[in-house]
């Protein structure tokens, strides 16, 4: 079966169209991103801009054409933080049910870090033991921690890389005040996670997912040996640390010529890298392995188990 996951999330539509059957692993056709930044949208009053919606509404329109090009049988909605949220997210939702022609599901910050967690813990396997997982999205980062399929704990802070940047680093660059001062910000916002998170078992494993920390290890990680010959990305608070006053330097224009740092995340990758040194230090982390498995591979694995297991194959 050709199933796709259309991921609504805060910096981007993302479509990954896959070709699955009941007890194998989703083997990737087709992946279609749009980079919209909602948080550049949003209006004082907490509100998505009509500027905002239409460019959404329009994202969508594109992804759906693709799945009905690549011949989707099932296509799986989701929004994530920034449509949530938005006081008129009741409005947006129901434009992009009309641009989709079907349902949207709304993706709580726990769900998204229950999907995720899922896709993380069926990458590494059992033999992982237990696992605490970091996410960063645009809109809020999700922690989520655990040893069996579902986590055990789970978390969602608004603490997305792309929120931080507009409420925390308006200046290009921003400069070290602006930074500290998120900082302090992100220390506040995650004590109640770490209360959360500490009465865990120590972690076999600390696993980062999500575009974000993926080019952060590109920036400042180092590979390593993984499982069947395969390469893994390992990134060190330390080294991110010490890079965190470089990038607060250096205009936006400039980030995306530095390893691993995408157009579509130069504005946002100063707050996203805070976050993720701010949360790890938090919670005690030293370095983390990134997984390639995130909330898109979760949704698809979770519809995947939903299938009989006696359906017959084509």
């Amino acid at each position: 079966m050709r199933l796709g996951v259309l991921d609504i999330g805060s910096n981007t539509v993302h479509l990954l169209v896959a070709d699955v059957h009941p007890g194998g692993r989703p083997l990737a056709a087709t992946s279609n991103r749009t980079v919209l930044r909602l948080m550049r949208y949003l209006e004082p009053d907490g509100s998505i801009s009509a500027e905002g919606v239409d460019a959404l509404v329009a994202a969508v329109e594109e992804a759906r054409a693709v799945a009905e090009r690549e011949n989707v049988v099932e296509l799986l909605a989701t929004a994530t933080s920034a449509v949530r949220e938005a006081t008129n997210g009741a409005e947006v939702i129901a434009r992009i049910e009309t641009a989709l022609g079907q349902d949207l599901q709304v993706l709580g910050g726990e769900a998204e870090a229950r999907f995720t967690f899922l896709a993380v813990r069926r990458w590494f396997g059992w033999s992982a033991g237990q696992i605490l997982l970091f996410d960063i999205g645009g809109g809020s980062l999700e922690l989520a921690a655990g040893r069996d399929e579902l986590p055990e704990v789970a978390a969602s802070v608004p603490l997305g890389a792309g929120r931080m940047t507009v409420e925390y680093l308006h200046d290009d660059p921003p400069g070290e005040d602006a930074v500290e001062q998120l900082r302090e910000h992100a220390k506040a916002a995650l004590k109640p996670v770490v209360a959360l998170m500490s009465p865990q078992p120590t972690p076999e494993h600390v696993v980062g997912s999500s575009k974000a920390i993926r080019s952060l290890a590109k920036l400042v990680g180092y590979p390593a040996p993984g499982w069947a010959g395969s390469e893994r990305m390992v990134l060190p608070r330390g080294t991110l640390g010490s890079w965190i006053p470089r990038l607060a330097r250096i205009p936006a224009s400039a980030r995306q010529e530095l390893p691993g740092i995408t157009a579509d995340r130069t504005f946002q990758i100063v707050a996203g890298a805070v976050v993720l040194h701010t949360a790890m230090t938090a919670l005690q982390v030293d370095e983390l392995e990134v997984s390639p498995w995130a909330l898109r591979e979760g949704v698809l694995l979770r519809y995947i188990e939903s299938l009989s297991w006696n359906a017959p194959t084509v």
